[in-house]
């Protein structure tokens, strides 16, 4: 039987494998064997360079028009809840109320 790495966000070594992810269930941690450990590592900063989080709530700091709609994200508007992905040149998934699903760069919200 092979040795599992212990997980890289908490260090627990009860690792198991979940088809192609490797999971930790003491902090719910998912991350791949040919993931790169820098990536696990990414710091996710809004326009005045606080660290984001996957929960947080942030507020947007510039209008933002709604690609292929007439809506507009107004300055100001809240955020709750951002998910941070690595997918694109995006980097939060969130969802706005009025507006639905959407993805925004960090660099046009801040911190709330």
């Amino acid at each position: 039987m092979s040795q599992l790495p212990a997980c890289p966000k908490c260090e627990s070594p009860y690792t198991y494998e979940d088809g192609a992810m490797l999971v930790c269930p003491e902090c719910a941690h998912e991350w791949s064997l040919n993931e790169p450990a820098d990536a696990a590592a990414k710091v996710y900063r809004d326009a005045n360079g606080n660290e984001l989080q996957d929960g947080d709530t942030v507020t947007v700091i510039k209008d933002l028009k709604v690609k292929g709609s007439s809506l507009v994200v107004k300055v100001g508007t809240k955020v709750k809840n951002i998910r941070l992905t690595d997918e694109g040149d995006h980097d939060i998934d969130c969802k706005i109320d009025g507006i639905g699903p959407m993805k925004l760069k960090t660099e046009f919200v801040k911190k709330a």
